[in-house]
């Protein structure tokens, strides 16, 4: 059966000038990773990236151990969280430092729990949001995504896909037949490179695994991340 490993980004830049840069840590996360897919055996017939920088920086791991061209498809973009929280909530916190500011005005886990409000009543509002890209379109674009990668993949073959973890999550959610705003409970666990495999068979997709890190056992606990 042809089967897809969705990989979350290593960690990015919270509270730095751009969210979209991988940190030293994700750079780490992302080469632990590469080489365990490695040693295991793992045959990875494509990979495949979201357009965002820490997105195409994981991949390129991956390529470094693998010989494959890392193939764009922003189909596997995040949701815009600036245009989210622009839309769905009245605080001014971000992803990002502002320019000016030495530090973020708000912790990573209090910005967590704003986020899961925004992102629920994101997803409620549906094609009602104002958001330039409203729930139900990040939904459409990141299951064709799905279909596009499946569809290319024959019997037997496997593909890597680095994505986020709101794209990850709202995956998950769909195949177990759970509402969409359960998006939210899969995005607050994903740790950065974890990885989620979905195997297609006569049945359809199923989800098979969802957010393994045992490559980054015994790294040191400052590997385990969730930003």
């Amino acid at each position: 059966m042809p089967s897809v490993l969705l990989v979350r980004h290593g960690q990015a830049s919270y509270g730095g000038e751009d969210y979209d840069v991988l940190s030293e840590i994700g750079h780490r996360q992302a080469a632990v990773l590469a080489g365990e897919l490695q040693r295991r055996g793992v045959d990875i017939h494509r990979l495949v990236s979201g357009g965002l920088n820490r997105q195409r920086d994981t991949a390129a791991a991956f390529a470094a151990t693998t010989g494959l061209e890392v193939e764009v498809d922003p189909g596997w973009d995040e949701y815009d969280s600036q245009d989210v929280l622009t839309h769905h909530s009245t605080s001014d916190a971000r992803l990002d430092r502002k320019p000016g500011e030495p530090t973020t005005s708000i912790s990573s886990r209090d910005f967590q729990d704003l986020l899961d409000g925004v992102l629920t009543d994101w997803i409620t509002a549906g094609d009602a949001s104002p958001a330039a890209e409203p729930w139900t379109a990040f939904d459409a674009r990141v299951r064709a995504a799905m279909d596009r990668v499946i569809d290319s993949l024959g019997s037997g073959q496997t593909a890597l896909v680095v994505s986020s973890g709101g794209t990850i999550g709202g995956i998950c959610a769909a195949l177990l037949g759970m509402p969409p705003t359960d998006l939210v409970t899969f995005n607050r666990v994903a740790v950065n490179t974890g990885i989620t495999r979905l195997v297609s068979g006569r049945s359809g997709v199923t989800l098979v695994t969802f957010n393994e890190h045992g490559h980054l056992d015994g790294m040191g606990p400052e590997l385990r991340t969730y930003r």
